[in-house]
Parts: C-alpha cells; structure tokens; sequence
C-alpha cells in the first residue's frame, strides 16, 4: 500500500515534517547531514520497527524528547485510506497503532507496508555475516508464505530452549531428544519455505539482473545449515554428542546461507564494488517484483543512488524501479544525480531537505 501521507515527528533531526508523496516517484535532494535519508529510516521504522542506520533506538528518537512518532495514511484500492502510527520511547517501549486500535506487534505494520531498502549498506548482504542474509531470505519467506512467521518463532523459541538445555552440562539423553521433536518438526518447516521461496526468487534475480547489466553471470545457492543428503532429525542425531559438548546446537536452520556466486568464485571476491552493488540491487528489485507479482505493492527506499554507480546503470536501475509501478523514494546530495529520464506519464515529485526542513520543488507527470 502506498503511502499518501507521511507524519514524522522527533526523527533524528526532523522536528516535525509532514508531507503528501507521490504515489509513483519521490526524490529528495538535500546536503550531507541535512535529514533526507532520515526520512528513509522514518519509513522503515514504520514498517520494520526499527531503524537501517542503528540497532539502539536512542540514538534517532531526537535529543530531549521521550520518543518519536511516525504515522502514515496508507492508500487501498476501495474504501478510505488506513492509518497507521508507531510510536518509540527511549525506555525501548513501542506502541503501534492501525486505525487506531493498539495493534498485537510490528508485523501487522510490516504486513500492511512492505519496504525494501537499496542503500551503501546493502553490500553487507554479499560481504557480512550469514544472519544478514538469512535475513533476507525470511523476509521473503514471510510476505511469500502466511505460515513462515508462526513456525520459525516456535523453532527459535525450541531453539533457545534446547541450547538452554545443553549449557546445563550433564543431561539426559531422553530429555534432550523430547525437546528435539519440536525442534526437528518447525525446523523443517521453517528450512522448505526459504529453500520454496530461494526457488522461486532465482528466476526472477537472473532476469533483472540481466537487464542491469549483461556482463555478469550470477548464480544463488540456497545452504540449508546442514548436510543437503540428510534430513534435519538425521543431523540433529549425528551431531547430538557434539552439541552436548560444545553447549550449544551447532547445525540447522539458524546457519542456513544465501551463496551469491560467479562461474570464478564468491560473488564477494571476484566482482568490483559497482558490480557487487548491481548484484545487490538485482536482489532486492527481484525481491519486490516477487512480492508485485502476488498483488502486493510496496515501497522502495533508495538512499544515496549515485554511489557506486556509473549514469548509465543508474538510468537501467530506475528504469527497471519504474517498471514495477511501485511507490520510489530516492535520495541523492547532488541533484544532477537525479536527473533521470522518467516516462512521460510518471508522477515525480521533487522535495529539497535543509536543515530538517523539507519543501516541495516540483509536482505532476514529467514533461515529454
């Protein structure tokens, strides 16, 4: 759902900014510093429950005040837009509201207002750890199947209970493999519907990929956690005396990977950085055209497109963000940088970001 409405208050440095955005293409340009790519991270608060700039929500609720507010009117196809709001203390208290009504957690408002970010940070997906991209992949997994969420916190909550277990030292062989059930059945759930949903993202990576650029030749491995010849009761049990040595559950689903590959090696340490940051976009444009072709709009926050990329790539890259007839908010300090060749017939509003303040500088269709 696109956002028609956004209301941001005690953000970092955006005191209050309140602002109607395009239901198609929104560029804001501003200085370093300025407040533009906080209102990125104001949208992605809104709909993760956190910020992509920091883990310690102290650090963007704006200083002396005891939290910060997003609230949004999120457009449907009938009836009146729904509102949404989510409020975060300092005390890490979050209160998250729709239509009102006090909702149960964030994923309501992650179900309600799907984001996907195309940042610097991106590169973390090919060069950081495992869990980022498992992160990856369960984000997908829980907009592609309405089970994922339910099974993958029983097995976490089987997980840390088994580990729990295993840190107690001498323990019985019985006890352990009672509470093996349950980790073995959710985690087999929760292993078939990332490899399910690798499955069906492959295709659509290789495509986009491919319209990006035709110089590169990359390839997706989904790695289960564990040996792809045995199920997980089968390594759970090979590996039982070693766990109980080590304290803890070292194979399954909690070390599963995303494997980005060339025909030469890691993706990570054969392509350029504008490669690598082509590679990462392709996944994340795939991950949305995905998501799209379920009859799920969302929204895309690209913060600082310029970096990295050539002017070429960046017109390919925006291109194929038009395509998707998706709602677009780009960040750039120069604005030379977006002066991209949107179709005639797309809505692009232009904002200028100074000093927390943000002001309209252009609205309507571009001018063929």
């Amino acid at each position: 759902m696109p956002l028609v409405r956004l209301d941001i208050s005690h953000v970092r440095n955006l005191s209050s900014v309140r602002f109607e955005p395009s239901p198609q293409v929104n560029v804001i340009v501003g200085k370093n510093g300025s407040g533009k790519t906080s209102v990125l991270e104001a949208i992605h608060l809104l709909s993760f429950g956190r910020s992509f700039r920091s883990h310690k929500h102290k650090t963007y609720i704006q200083h002396e005040n005891e939290a910060c507010i997003v609230f949004a009117q999120l457009h449907q196809a009938q009836g009146s837009p729904i509102r949404v709001g989510l409020q975060r203390y300092r005390d890490g208290q979050i209160d998250v509201r729709i239509q009102g009504q006090r909702a149960q957690s964030v994923i309501e408002l992650a179900e309600r207002l799907p984001v996907q970010l195309i940042n610097p940070d991106a590169f973390r997906l090919l060069e950081g750890s495992p869990s980022i991209r498992r992160q990856f992949i369960d984000w997908g997994a829980f907009h592609f199947d309405k089970d994922f969420i339910q099974a993958w916190r029983g097995w976490q909550k089987a997980l840390k209970q088994r580990n729990t277990l295993l840190r107690r030292g001498k323990i019985s062989l019985s006890l352990l493999a009672a509470f093996d059930q349950e980790l073995i059945r959710l985690g087999e759930q929760v292993n078939q519907s990332r490899k399910a949903y690798v499955e069906k993202l492959t295709p659509h990576f290789v495509k986009v990929l491919s319209l990006l650029t035709t110089e590169l030749s990359v390839s997706l491995q989904f790695f289960q956690g564990w040996d792809a010849q045995k199920n997980l009761a089968m390594a759970v049990e090979a590996g039982r005396e070693r766990d109980i040595e080590l304290g803890y559950t070292h194979t399954g689903p909690q070390r599963a990977d995303l494997r980005v590959k060339t025909a030469t090696g890691d993706a990570l340490d054969t392509l350029s950085r504008g490669q690598q940051k082509l590679v990462v976009s392709a996944l994340k444009i795939a991950q949305g055209q995905l998501l799209i072709d379920m009859g799920r709009p969302l929204v895309f926050l690209v913060d600082d497109l310029p970096a990295e990329l050539d002017a070429n790539h960046r017109q390919k890259l925006c291109q194929l963000l038009e395509s998707l007839n998706s709602q677009i908010f780009i960040t750039s300090v120069e604005p030379d940088t977006t002066d991209f060749t949107w179709a005639d017939t797309t809505d692009v509003r232009q904002f200028s970001m100074t000093n927390g303040e943000l002001s309209l500088l252009s609205k309507g269709l571009q001018e063929s």
